[in-house]
């Protein structure tokens, strides 16, 4: 291990977080991580990292501390008040918020953490469980050239795609950004599944060669086993995908860009969530559409 890297504080250890903290160990980095569920810590001390007792216990002594928890009340609730990140680190620490949470929580953050000394960026990513696991996520950057070139070696070992895309507040935008995409792309996909499958059409067979040509897309080759089996284990629960299309519609309303379509399909996620699919893969969005389509799901 070597000594000159930065030493990382790592809060929250879910889904992503904790195999993406295990990618900066195999990286060479020293790693403290804390989280609320001990297992998950555990788990991490088994890769090789370290467990803490509290955030301030991990954070005391890291050169940069990464966030990554579900939204903007739990990203506030771990950097704010006596036991927060900003009341506990050092002066001069960098702080990456890897979260994906409303554009003006990240500007406040970066704000409120300049009085203390304590730089900033925000870097919410895309790619889902499986591009954390593979370390070739998406990275969304927001915050001063200087933090990200400093954080950039670190973000390497984690993502593949990783651009500075302006100002604080800027890399949620673009994230808030990329989960319409995405949203749209999966209900698409969803539609052309019922579709094929009340015609008669092998599934599998369409959905090979609608992906070799322009309907092809990142989304139909990440979830089309998903569509095909049937299985929406969670890489990217519909909760959350609820919570950025809010957080989509909010920022869109706020700079006044219209989202006709992008209106519609936050309700049919927020429809998914109210009928109790909210623990269930976002491509889930197909149970949604077969209801619709009159079968029993």
């Amino acid at each position: 291990m070597s000594s000159n890297l930065p030493k990382v504080a790592w809060i929250g250890l879910g889904i992503m977080g904790s195999p993406m903290s295990e990618n900066l160990v195999k990286a060479g980095y020293q790693v403290t991580g804390y989280t609320l569920e001990q297992d998950k810590i555990d788990r991490l001390v088994a890769a090789g990292g370290k467990g803490a007792a509290s955030i301030a216990d991990a954070v005391r002594d890291a050169d940069v501390v990464i966030t990554m928890v579900p939204a903007s009340p739990q990203v506030e609730a771990i950097a704010y008040g006596p036991d927060g990140i900003l009341e506990n680190v050092r002066q001069g620490t960098l702080l990456i918020d890897m979260s994906s949470i409303t554009p003006q929580t990240s500007v406040d953050l970066a704000s409120t953490a300049k009085e203390k000394g304590v730089r900033v960026l925000d870097a919410p990513v895309s790619g889902g469980e499986a591009g954390a696991i593979e370390a070739v996520l998406s990275i969304m950057v927001g915050g001063e050239q200087t933090d990200f070139d400093a954080a950039k070696p670190l973000l390497d070992a984690l993502g593949k795609t990783i651009v500075l895309c302006g100002p604080h507040g800027s890399g949620q935008t673009v994230k808030a950004a990329n989960q319409l995409i995405v949203a749209v792309n999966i209900q698409a996909c969803a539609e052309a599944v019922v579709f094929l499958e009340k015609s008669g059409v092998d599934l599998a067979a369409a959905l090979d060669v609608l992906n070799g040509g322009l309907a092809g897309s990142t989304v139909l080759t990440r979830k089309k086993d998903n569509f095909l089996k049937r299985d929406f284990a969670p890489g990217f629960r519909i909760d959350l995908h609820h919570k950025d299309m809010g957080i989509v519609t909010d920022a869109a309303r706020n700079v006044g860009a219209a989202l006709p379509v992008g209106g519609v399909v936050a309700q049919l996620v927020a429809s998914l969530r109210a009928q109790g699919d909210g623990g269930l893969d976002h491509s889930a969005l197909l149970r949604s559409v077969e209801r619709l389509s009159g079968s029993q799901v």
